[in-house]
């Protein structure tokens, strides 16, 4: 495994090659998601994230099982 530095401009990323992935909007979407609902809840976001299993689909990742938020609402009509 390549030692990786962020910010680092030696670390070039060719996105021509095969393996190398952007998030899809849906992806982002879920990461998004699964902020929301450990903000709600006050939970540990990363076992979520590492759930996350993916698929690939013209060079982004789509994540097969989003997490699910639900909310009720306590307003009274």
């Amino acid at each position: 495994m390549s030692d990786f530095t962020f910010n680092n401009p030696d670390n070039k990323i060719d996105d021509n090659k095969p393996g190398n992935y952007k998030l899809s909007d849906q992806a982002l979407g879920a990461v998004m998601m699964a902020l929301q609902k450990s903000l709600m809840e006050q939970s540990d976001i990363v076992p979520v994230l590492k759930g996350f299993d993916f698929n690939s689909d013209d060079g982004e990742l789509i994540v097969l099982n989003p997490p699910i938020v639900s909310y009720e609402s306590n307003t009274e009509e």
